[in-house]
């Protein structure tokens, strides 16, 4: 029997869900956040922030 992860079925299916969730969160405004948390840890990292 064949393990139903591995159709190409779903693949697309969670390739969907996954855009429709970031889709989500754009809508709501968290690409902004997420945005700034990756700049102030880039900073730190290189010692700039």
């Amino acid at each position: 029997m064949r393990n139903i992860m591995h159709t190409p079925a779903s693949g697309v299916f969670l390739a969907i869900v996954g855009l429709v969730l970031m889709g989500f969160g754009i809508y709501r405004g968290e690409m902004s956040v997420v945005l700034g948390k990756a700049i102030n840890i880039c900073m730190e990292c290189i010692g700039i922030g």
